[in-house]
């Protein structure tokens, strides 16, 4: 089993007030896992591609997942999408769409990216809480991600 005190979980998400609601349902579904939480777009990018002032991350320690607002402003949710499938280092990496409506051409445009999966904000908090810590438990718990190997990677990108 993988060592839990190793798993981190990137968020990207420019309301404050909802970023601390996806936090604490993911400490709920892993209480060790380190959460890195950014507000932009291009943070986000520089998290990711361990560039700026994240360049003393390496790319081993990718995230287990990414939590993607796609209401962002600077570089666009589906900028950040295209960068992390397209790369062969990065698209592994679920990516977890935030939406604040069913919007069928955001929902779209998303999985066309390489978009995991896509989740509607519900109005009460409670409830977007325990969606996301369902959620976490999921991504940290259930789903087997792929060996990094690079042969996976290059039948990927044939």
């Amino acid at each position: 089993m993988e060592n839990l005190n190793q798993v981190d979980i990137l968020i990207i998400e420019d309301d404050l007030h909802d970023a601390e609601v996806v936090i604490r349902a993911l400490r709920r579904s892993n209480p060790l896992s380190n959460i890195h939480f950014v507000m932009e777009g291009s943070e986000a990018l520089d998290n990711i591609l361990c560039r700026g002032k994240f360049k003393k991350r390496t790319e081993e320690i990718s995230p287990k997942f990414v939590l993607l607002d796609l209401k962002l402003s600077k570089v666009t949710r589906l900028e950040i999408l295209k960068t992390l499938k397209s790369d062969k280092r990065f698209c592994h990496i679920p990516v977890i769409t935030i939406i604040s409506s069913k919007e069928a051409h955001d929902i779209r445009e998303a999985y066309s990216l390489g978009a995991n999966s896509c989740i509607v904000k519900p109005i009460s908090n409670d409830l977007f809480e325990f969606q996301l810590s369902r959620i976490g438990n999921y991504w940290l718990h259930v789903n087997e991600a792929p060996c990094q190997e690079q042969e996976v990677f290059d039948y990927f990108f044939e």
